[in-house]
């Protein structure tokens, strides 16, 4: 049985009620906020395992509540909204969004979506190293391995592979990825990332063309699978 709890924030009943009802069928514990403010206050005094988060709330803007959330709240969150233009999409996910999905969405995929985002959340905090099918990541020794034999990265290069790994599944924007890794100052050299992803593939993939770890999100960023 599930024990997860997950904060759902949005401003539409029958979207909570819907969402309260598929959740708590595949059980999962639900609450609610119907605002950004309640949602802050009740994700603070109580901080769930998980929060869908709406962008469109009555009082504040959804990318200012995870910008907020984002201070100090180190779970998933995952962005469900109508809003399905490139610029929100890749706003929220730079704000540090595990994952978005456009409104309407199919329940399956949603609870997917929630379970890879838990089981990711899981596995960092529990582990101090994770295994990405054929890849093994030593964060204590700062190690990685592929089928038992070490791969030999640069600083650079396992600082980036790690923010990969500790995000799989997530979609990070060149921008995110460039900040975290690199620091201010760096965010638009994208070709600059682009080099040291085609390095890491040709290190870690059997095939760096058609790539089955780092995956391209086209305009948008990368997801490592």
């Amino acid at each position: 049985m599930n024990k997860a709890e997950i904060l759902i924030i949005d401003d539409e009943p029958q979207i909570r009620k819907l969402l309260q009802i598929n959740l708590e069928s595949n059980d999962y514990k639900v609450i609610q906020a119907g605002t950004g403010k309640e949602g802050l206050m009740l994700s603070a005094s109580h901080p769930p395992d998980l929060i869908l988060l709406d962008i469109g709330l009555p009082d504040m803007s959804g990318h200012k509540v995870l910008e907020q959330l984002r201070q100090w709240y180190n779970k998933p969150v995952i962005i469900l909204s109508v809003q399905d233009d490139e610029s929100s999409i890749v706003s929220a996910l730079d704000n540090g969004a595990t994952d978005y999905l456009t409104k309407p969405f199919r329940t399956g995929e949603l609870l997917a979506r929630i379970r890879l985002a838990l089981r990711n959340s899981q596995n960092i905090q529990n582990h101090s190293s994770i295994v990405c099918g054929d890849i093994e990541m030593d964060f204590i020794a700062r190690t990685v391995k592929k089928h038992d034999n070490e791969i030999k990265l640069t600083s650079t290069e396992y600082n980036l592979l790690a923010l990969f790994v500790k995000n799989a599944g997530r979609v990070l924007t060149h921008q995110y990825i460039l900040k975290e890794v690199w620091g201010y100052g760096y965010q638009s050299e994208t070709q600059y990332l682009r080099v040291f992803v085609n390095t890491l593939r040709k290190k870690m993939e059997e095939n760096p063309n058609n790539p089955v770890h780092i995956i391209t999100e086209s305009g948008v960023g990368y997801r490592f699978r």
